[in-house]
């Protein structure tokens, strides 16, 4: 589980395909020095699992089911900068939201937008989750926890302040960039709860 919050941005430098996987090594932020093998880490707002580590990097498998779910392609993905989130741990804070880090659909960015210190971000999300979306919920877009300023039809539109542009990769995206939404989870087990009871 993990708040949303980035604690890190960092790139991308290997990837290696495997049989319907590949192994992808990032750089180790410096501050990253309690994690242990096994351990979760949100890469993007994805939760993948570390392999291995030394000083400067850590290894992680991306899943056939990642791949084909997320597009993902680490072959042509070699210094992209990613999101790093440690788990949470019993005791922590939770500045943002409680998010699990399982992806399961991505948005196209229709507006990218700096006014003033202000970075106004529109993004279509695919229809599967707009029963989880609504104005003031919130939503995690590359592992960010954000708030929902508005919902027009499929578009979800947020607004970044300069903290979160300084410590994210939000800042980078352009329109037609791809990112990783995950919805509201307590939104989704409501709902799940719902169908269950009806059916």
């Amino acid at each position: 589980m993990f708040s949303g919050i980035v604690e890190s941005v960092m790139p991308i430098t290997s990837s290696e395909e495997l049989v319907n996987a590949y192994r992808i090594k990032v750089k180790k932020p410096s501050e990253f020095n309690d994690i242990k093998l096994g351990d979760s880490i949100a890469c993007d707002g994805v939760c993948l699992t570390v392999e291995a580590f030394d000083d400067s990097h850590i290894t992680f498998a991306l899943a056939a089911e990642t791949i084909k779910v997320l597009n993902w392609n680490p072959t042509t993905w070699l210094g992209k900068k990613m999101n790093l989130e440690r788990s949470l741990r019993f005791g922590d804070r939770i500045h943002g939201h409680l998010v699990t880090g399982h992806v399961d659909s991505l948005g196209s960015v229709t507006r990218s937008e700096l006014q003033g210190e202000s970075f106004f971000l529109d993004v279509k999300v695919q229809p599967t989750i707009l029963p989880f979306v609504w104005k003031k919920g919130s939503i995690t877009l590359n592992g960010v926890s954000l708030t929902v300023n508005e919902l027009a039809n499929d578009i979800v539109s947020v607004c970044l302040i300069p903290e979160t542009i300084k410590r994210t990769n939000l800042g980078d995206l352009k329109v037609g960039s791809l990112v990783n939404v995950e919805p509201d989870y307590m939104a989704r087990a409501i709902q799940r709860s719902l169908e269950v009871q009806k059916g």
